[in-house]
């Protein structure tokens, strides 16, 4: 059995949301973008990788307003 490595998001539509992978990248993407289709106009939203002290690294969804790190 392997350990799966844990990805958490943060705000957002995505908010909750956690994947589990095999494996990690070898440099995980330092930005998300998510994009959510329907009747209306795309919406779309970035998630910016950041340390956290519970999880090692997760997701957190970006205040647009905000310069990107």
């Amino acid at each position: 059995m392997t350990s799966a490595y844990v990805v958490r998001f943060v705000g957002g539509p995505l908010d909750g949301r956690v994947d589990s992978v095999t494996r990690p990248d070898a440099a995980p993407k330092p930005t998300v973008t998510h994009v959510h289709l329907h009747a209306g106009p795309k919406i779309v939203h970035h998630y910016d990788l950041q340390y956290a002290v519970e999880y090692g690294c997760e997701y957190r969804l970006r205040v647009e307003d905000e310069p990107r790190p």
